[in-house]
C-alpha cells in the first residue's frame, strides 16, 4: 500500500492536518515535506533498529513520528512521566538503539546509556542521501508501546501498520465520517488513545486539533469556538468538562465525546444525558490498538452504561472457567480481530498466557446482555474477594461519586484476618463532606460487605498520563 501520508498529501495537499490552540496550522503537504526532510536527517545517526521517542504532544513529535515511518524504523514511545531509570529499562526491553526527544527532556536523558538527540539538533543536520519508503508493508512493525504495568513489569506491545489501519477503518465504520470532522487530541500521543488519532487524521484526511495536554479551558473553547466535532476523554476529564459547561450546551456540530479508559460511573453518564452531551462509550486497550468495542450513537441513550458491540472486524466473548458465559454472567473479556496486537515484544510467557486459541484474554471483567452489548465491570487484577464474595471497585466508586460533593473516588483492598480482604475508599471531596455521610450513603445502596471499611480523604488520586485511576497506588 502506498505510504499513507504520501497518498494523503497527494489527495488533499492544502487541507489542514494539525491545528494548535495558538492558531498555528500544518497542511498535509507541509507535514509530508517536513517528515521527509526530518527523515533524511535522522538517517545520518540512525539507519537500523528501534528508535525511542520522548516528547509531549507537539507538531515536532508528529513530524518526527511520520519521519520514522519513512525510514521504516519502529518507534518505541516513552511515557514522559516515568523516571530516567524506567526509560532505560524500557529501552533495553524494546531493543532501542537511539533516543530522540523534545528539548525540555535534555537533562533527563543525559544519563541514558544510549545515543540521544533532541529534535532541534536533528533539524540542524545536513540531509543525507537515503531512500525513503514509498510503500507500506502492512505486516511490518510500526510502533511499540508499553502497557501501564499496573499488574507487574510493563510489557512492550507490538503494533503493525495493519493493526493501526484496521483500527482506523473499524472506527470510521462505527462512528461515521463527516466532511467537517475535526478530532481534538489531548490524550498523550505516547499512549494508544492519542496515537490512534494521528492515523485517523491521515487516513481520513481529517484535521487534528492538538493540545499538549488536557486543559478543560482550552478543550471547552475548542468545542465551543474552534469547530471541534469529536474528542477522546476518560471519566475524570469528562467530569471536568461537564463542570466547565455548567448550564450551557455544546454546539450541535459537536457530535461525539468518545469516553473510554475503564467503566464509566453511572452518575457521570446521567449528568451528560441531562446536558445533551453526546457521550459515546468505548472499550479498548493498548493491545487492541485503541477501541475495539464502541457504542453506536443510535444506542447511546438506550444502553446507557454499555461500551457497545464489537467493531465491524472484531469479535468478543466472555469466558469463565474456560467456557463462554451466558448473557449477564460476569467473566473475562476476550477479543480477536485485525486491530489486536500479534503479541508482546520478546515476552513468550506473557504471550502464551494472553493468547489462546486465537483469542486475546484482556484481564478485564464484564458481561454481555441478551442483545450482545458489552458492560465492562472492572479489571480482574482489581477484583476484591471478601469472605468469598466478589466486590468490583468500580461499583463502589460509582456509588461514592453519586454523592453530591464527591469529585473523585478510588476503591482498593486491604488485608483482613477474618474476611481475607475488605474494601477501603480514597476520596477527593468538597469541604464539608464527611466520612460518616459517605458510609451512610453507601450502606443504603450497597450490600454490607461492599461498604468501605474506611474512607480516606485526599487532595488528589494517583492517575497515569491519560488520567486513568491507578488503584494499585492508592495506598502509597
Amino acid at each position: 500500500m502506498e505510504h499513507w501520508l504520501t497518498k494523503r498529501a497527494y489527495l488533499t495537499p492544502d487541507n489542514i492536518a494539525i491545528e494548535l490552540s495558538n492558531g498555528e496550522t500544518l497542511t498535509f503537504a507541509q507535514l509530508y515535506e517536513r517528515a521527509c526532510a526530518f527523515a533524511s536527517k535522522v538517517y545520518t545517526v540512525h539507519q537500523n533498529g528501534h528508535i525511542a521517542m520522548l516528547s509531549n504532544n507537539s507538531i515536532d513529535m508528529v513530524v518526527a513520528f511520520w519521519a520514522c515511518t519513512y525510514l521504516n524504523v519502529p518507534v518505541v514511545f516513552l511515557n514522559t512521566r516515568l523516571t530516567t531509570r524506567e526509560w532505560q529499562i524500557q529501552c533495553e526491553d524494546a531493543d532501542v538503539e537511539t533516543v530522540i526527544y523534545a528539548d525540555q527532556y535534555k537533562e533527563s536523558v543525559e544519563s541514558l546509556a544510549l545515543p540521544t538527540y533532541p529534535f532541534a539538533d536533528i533539524d540542524t543536520f545536513k540531509s543525507s542521501a537515503c531512500t525513503l519508503t514509498t510503500d507500506m508493508d502492512l505486516n511490518s512493525v510500526c510502533s511499540l508501546m508499553f502497557t501501564s504495568g499496573t499488574t507487574g513489569r510493563a510489557k512492550p506491545v507490538i503494533h503493525t501498520y495493519h493493526n493501526h489501519w484496521s483500527s482506523a477503518v473499524a472506527s470510521a465504520l462505527n462512528l461515521g465520517l463527516m466532511p467537517n470532522d475535526k478530532w481534538l487530541a489531548c490524550l498523550p500521543l505516547f499512549h494508544i488513545g492519542g496515537l490512534s488519532i494521528l492515523f485517523k487524521s491521515v487516513i481520513y484526511g481529517m484535521p487534528v486539533y492538538l493540545l499538549e495536554r488536557f486543559d478543560e479551558e482550552k478543550v471547552h473553547n475548542a468545542i465551543m469556538n474552534q469547530d471541534v466535532t469529536i474528542i477522546s476523554v476518560v471519566a475524570v476529564t469528562c467530569s471536568r468538562l461537564l463542570d466547565r459547561l455548567a448550564d450551557g450546551y455544546y454546539p450541535s456540530s459537536f457530535r461525539c465525546m468518545l469516553l473510554g479508559g475503564g467503566p464509566a460511573p453511572k452518575p457521570l453518564l446521567e449528568k451528560a444525558k441531562e446536558k445533551n452531551v453526546p457521550i459515546v462509550q468505548t472499550y479498548g486497550m493498548t493491545e487492541t490498538s485503541s477501541q475495539i468495542v464502541t457504542l453506536s450513537e443510535a444506542d447511546a441513550l438506550r444502553k446507557l452504561g454499555s461500551a457497545g458491540k464489537p467493531l465491524f472486524s472484531a469479535s468478543l466473548q466472555i469466558h469463565a472457567n474456560n467456557k463462554t458465559t451466558k448473557p449477564n454472567e460476569v467473566g473475562e473479556i476476550v477479543v480477536k480481530g485485525p486491530m489486536v496486537t500479534s503479541g508482546y515484544y520478546h515476552r513468550e510467557k506473557a504471550n502464551k498466557e494472553a493468547f489462546r486459541n486465537g483469542w486475546f484474554h484482556t484481564g478485564d471483567l464484564g458481561y454481555v446482555d441478551e442483545e450482545g452489548f458489552l458492560f465492562v465491570v472492572d479489571r480482574r487484577s482489581d477484583l476484591i474477594i471478601s469472605g468469598g464474595e466478589n466486590i468490583y471497585p468500580a461499583e463502589v466508586e460509582e456509588v461514592l461519586l453519586s454523592f453530591k460533593g464527591v469529585q473523585e473516588a478510588g476503591v482498593t483492598a486491604i488485608e483482613d484476618s477474618k474476611w481475607g480482604q475488605v474494601p477501603v475508599a480514597y476520596v477527593v471531596a468538597n469541604e464539608g463532606v464527611t466520612a460518616e455521610q459517605l458510609l451512610v450513603h453507601c450502606s443504603a445502596r450497597l450490600a454490607s460487605f461492599k461498604v468501605p471499611k474506611t474512607i480516606y480523604f485526599r487532595d488528589q488520586l494517583p492517575r497515569n498520563a491519560t488520567n486513568k485511576l491507578q488503584r494499585h497506588l492508592l495506598q502509597s
